[in-house]
């Protein structure tokens, strides 16, 4: 997978927990090891763990390894990002983006 550095991995058997359960909004990428678009976001999304720590978390899920979760919030194409709030998704994008427009793109929901 296209690990970023600082990022962690969740799975189909933890999403609940460190996702759902969070007390910060989480941002989810939900990722391939097969998709180019996903390896250049690796820089931007270990920027904003550490740069964006006290505001949200940021993790990334691997598709291929985790259909239930990939399945039941019906994502298609990589990457996608979710935010998490209070256990519910409040907002998805869709394809890579530079980190300032990620940024933006956040702004409301975090």
């Amino acid at each position: 997978m296209s690990k970023a550095s600082g990022v962690a991995e969740v799975t189909d058997a933890d999403f609940a927990t460190e996702v759902i359960g969070a007390d910060l909004p989480v941002l989810v990428e939900f990722t391939a090891d097969w998709c180019p678009p996903c390896r250049q976001m690796a820089p931007v999304l270990s920027a904003l763990a550490v740069e964006e720590a006290d505001r949200f978390r940021v993790v990334q899920l691997n598709v291929d390894e985790n259909p239930v979760t990939t399945n039941a919030y019906k994502v298609l194409s990589m990457p996608t990002f979710m935010v998490f709030r209070d256990g519910e998704p409040v907002r998805s994008m869709v394809g890579a983006r530079p980190k300032r427009r990620l940024l933006e793109e956040l702004a409301d929901v975090v």
